[in-house]
């Protein structure tokens, strides 16, 4: 058995008192102190996985956080939203992500409605998206999810919210989020209306100037015809799938060749090529681009569009903690079918963690469970549905 390493334990204790600090702070009344006593939190989460401290204060942190997305300034209700996302990442699947997204949904539904900065918007919509990837137990808790996204850029009429004109920055959070959401969804209508009205206005996001709008609609066409392709879409939807189909592959076609204009920065140019290109091969014939991400000394490998989707949406929502928590999350691990190798040779997590996550009678072993044979029957579906389809074009 190998022994701690020298002062390992004093260094926890701080980070511990650390943390618990910064929670209480998030009762002081300036909003500054909020805001830094959250960054603190973001920080802890990014650098290690705090499963030991989100035990004893899980209830705690959730509600104070939710506190602060109501009437916090735009960087609190960032830095909360950040929190409330790390800390459904971090306990996994089960009820406590569960919790996260029943307890967080109205709130961050009222604070989005009543919002006009994009930051906040963006980080809400971030949010919401990732508490459901992980919380989200069935398909109707994922469609309301989708719909309050989707109710950013059209809202429905009668409806309290104020039309206007979303920035770049939010529609392309909108179609990320949604795209993101997509990917978990298997064999269940949206409906044609809504089906309809997605593609028209996906269509329109082609013809806009802002380069990062035009990816995220890219990325959204991609998964919209795999789900299409494997039964998701059903069959009131089919002639809208067509449709989308033939516009957006010449649409796409057009973007893979598009020259660079004025103040288009290079590497964003190549970007968009090579992505539009691949675009172009999945529409025409069913092949998805295959990547690799390095993680440490491993490599994490996709070959769907709902992986690539998947790994891009998680690793911007994490930031400067992807690697740790693509090394050290399990719930991540099961998702992207990945095995770290050990760092230095021995598991990090400590013995109250290992009893509590890796007891195969833990309420997150039993959930980890469902979780895979719901990502194998998806994989399976998304196999067959494909190869339905091209034995039907033939």
């Amino acid at each position: 058995m190998q022994s701690e390493r020298p002062g390992m334990g004093e260094v926890q204790v701080h980070k511990d008192v650390l943390l618990d600090q910064s929670l209480d702070a998030l009762y002081e009344k300036r909003s500054s102190t909020r805001e830094q006593a959250l960054a603190s939190i973001v920080d802890a989460f990014n650098s290690d996985l705090q499963h030991e401290f989100v035990e004893k204060k899980f209830a705690t942190l959730l509600h104070q956080c939710l506190h602060c997305t109501k009437k916090g300034s735009s960087k609190e209700t960032s830095l909360a939203s950040n929190v409330i996302g790390l800390l459904a990442l971090t306990v996994g699947l089960g009820d406590q992500a569960q919790e996260i997204l029943e307890e967080s949904v109205t709130p961050l539904s009222q604070a989005l409605k009543s919002s006009r900065e994009a930051l906040k918007i963006t980080s809400i919509l971030e949010c919401l998206a990732v508490i459901t990837f992980v919380g989200g137990a069935n398909p109707e808790q994922t469609e309301r999810s989708m719909q309050i996204i989707w109710q950013m850029i059209h809202p429905k009429l009668g409806s309290n919210v104020i039309a206007t004109k979303p920035s770049p920055a939010v529609i392309t959070t909108v179609v990320s989020s949604w795209a993101f959401l997509l990917t978990t969804v298997d064999r269940w209508t949206l409906g044609p209306k809504l089906w309809q009205e997605i593609v028209t206005y996906l269509s329109s996001l082609l013809e806009k100037d802002d380069r990062s709008v035009r990816t995220a609609a890219e990325k959204f066409a991609a998964e919209a015809k795999g789900s299409a392709a494997n039964g998701s879409v059903k069959e009131g939807c089919v002639s809208q799938e067509a449709l989308m189909k033939s516009k957006v592959t010449n649409q796409v076609r057009d973007l893979a060749a598009e020259a660079g204009g004025k103040g288009s920065a290079k590497k964003d140019l190549n970007t968009q090529r090579s992505l539009f290109k691949d675009l172009v091969e999945f529409l025409e014939n069913g092949v998805a681009p295959e990547t690799s991400t390095k993680v440490g000394g491993d490599s994490l490998q996709t070959s769907t569009w709902y992986q690539m989707i998947q790994l891009n949406f998680l690793k911007h929502f994490l930031g400067g903690g992807f690697i740790k928590h693509m090394q050290e999350n399990e719930f991540l691990h099961d998702v992207f079918s990945f095995t770290p190798k050990k760092i230095g040779g021995h598991s990090t997590m400590s013995s109250e963690e290992k009893r509590l996550f890796k007891s195969p009678n833990s309420a997150l072993n039993k959930a980890r469970t469902l979780f895979l044979n719901k990502q194998r029957m998806l994989a399976k579906n998304l196999n067959d549905g494909h190869y339905a389809a091209m034995v039907e074009n033939e």
